[in-house]
């Protein structure tokens, strides 16, 4: 016969396993072996009083947070939610089927406090690099760098000129921050031009039409990733333009050594990477090739670019295509004196009279004292790189280079992190260094075989 469900009849017993519950398959079981947090405690502990009533367990939010990083949950109050409805996420959280879901404000008080001051992301950060390594999954030859721009929680309506500075009655977390970069690198020091707005709400974002469509305030997340399987090595926060992106790309380099003994044979990164500069950084103080296109200015009238004019080393000159010489200097007693050029840049002259007589004038196009030539002080890093550039593992780079593009496309499709939901320096830096840790945990999820880790029910 038919049977009949018997409606809200509580039994008074029941046994209930939320590892029963959790499929094999399911995202977070497979992340879980390879989440660390075992020093998280230990780490922490002298940020916390001896006395008082006991906090929340700080494992249970950075669980929580790894949770909404790996599934695109970007509303702290709707993680509250989803942890509190979810099984897959209570067991994760070791929470059972009666534990109870914190205030989504304790994430807030504990960021801007204990997790800001210890450190405690870039720890979690460096915990899952440690695993990835000690997995095998970083080869520790080849690194690849880039730069992705991350729209700032802020918008053009909340914004003054950039000349006029702040008003007198903004004050918050994010301008006091914004105070205290003023002399980095990595921000306020990154460039002398003054942006055409600054955000009231969020002042150290840079107003930024470099996408080609509709400006915006932004900030840029550098990854520095190892290109044996796309690993992220170092994560490092910086305002949107390109001299901060240099600055952060030497940052995460010398603090992957220091902190992994670890030191690329090669890094590949685009033209904006392809400064003189930082090409003799790479190869002269740090022993780096650098599979970096060379940033160039040649001429674009048609004219002969500086590339047809060969250099001598021997005799410290450069030869013209129709061959006669450009020097430094045409009279020894003034080279004797010659001090290196303040800025950077040797200058190579032919002689006018040289110039007035060529048949090749009118390509060459050369000024009124005659053609001059530029060269850097830094041109044995230049030619290094121009003369890789034409290997086979150069080629290589540059292919294995997008790996690092496929990774800021997955944070932003995939792990919905395309808009900042924190302000600040810090809050741009706290979320870069979850994302990517999010990243190298679902990397490892994906490429390494798992058992069913042993819990608790």
């Amino acid at each position: 016969m038919m049977g009949e469900r018997t409606v809200m009849q509580e039994a008074l017993f029941y046994s209930f396993s939320l590892e029963r519950h959790v499929p094999e398959d399911h995202l977070l079981r497979r992340i879980d072996p390879f989440v660390d947090l075992s020093g998280i405690r230990e780490h922490l502990r002298p940020y916390y009083s001896d006395t008082g009533r006991p906090s929340i367990d700080p494992e249970l939010m950075i669980r929580m947070l790894l949770i909404g990083y790996c599934l695109g949950i970007r509303s702290e109050r709707r993680l509250c939610e989803e942890v509190h409805l979810n099984l897959a996420y209570r067991w994760f959280c070791r929470l059972g089927i009666d534990g109870g879901v914190p205030d989504h404000s304790t994430f807030s008080k504990n960021r801007h406090g204990r997790f800001r001051d210890s450190d405690l992301l870039r720890r979690l950060f460096e915990t899952s690099v440690e695993r990835c390594m000690a997995e095998g999954l970083v080869g520790g030859e080849g690194f690849a760098v880039d730069a992705s721009m991350i729209k700032a929680d802020a918008n053009r309506q909340r914004s003054v000129p950039g000349g006029e500075g702040l008003p007198a009655e903004a004050v918050s977390h994010a301008v006091r921050e914004y105070l205290a970069v003023l002399d980095d690198a990595a921000f306020g020091a990154a460039t002398p031009v003054v942006p055409k707005f600054v955000s009231v709400a969020d002042p150290a974002s840079r107003w930024t039409g470099a996408n080609g469509g509709l400006a915006f305030f932004a900030y840029c997340t550098n990854y520095l990733i190892d290109l044996k399987h796309a690993v992220i090595m170092d994560v490092e926060a910086t305002t949107a333009v390109r001299q901060a992106e240099v600055t952060a790309q030497r940052r995460m380099l010398e603090r992957t050594q220091d902190r992994f003994g670890v030191w690329p044979q090669r890094l590949a990164a685009d033209t904006g990477y392809g400064s003189a500069e930082n090409l003799a950084w790479l190869v002269h103080e740090r022993g780096i090739e650098p599979h970096i296109p060379v940033f160039e200015k040649d001429r674009t009238d048609g004219s002969f670019a500086r590339s047809d004019f060969t250099y001598d080393h021997k005799r410290d000159l450069y030869i013209c295509p129709g061959g006669r010489e450009l020097r430094q200097y045409w009279q020894e007693s003034r080279a004797a004196k010659a001090k290196p050029p303040e800025d950077g840049l040797y200058r190579y002259r032919a002689r006018k009279a040289d110039c007035d007589t060529c048949s090749l004038r009118p390509r060459c196009r050369p000024g009124d004292q005659g053609r001059k030539v530029l060269r850097s002080i830094h041109e044995g890093a230049r030619d290094l790189a121009r003369d890789l550039s034409k290997t086979d593992a150069y080629l290589t780079s540059r292919r294995e280079r997008k790996k690092v593009e496929m990774l800021f496309a997955h944070l932003k499709r995939i792990l919905k992190l395309d808009r900042l939901r924190l302000r600040g320096p810090n809050g741009a830096k706290d979320e870069f260094l979850l994302a990517a840790t999010a990243q190298n945990l679902r990397k490892m999820a994906k490429l390494l075989p798992t058992g069913a880790p042993a819990m608790a029910g």
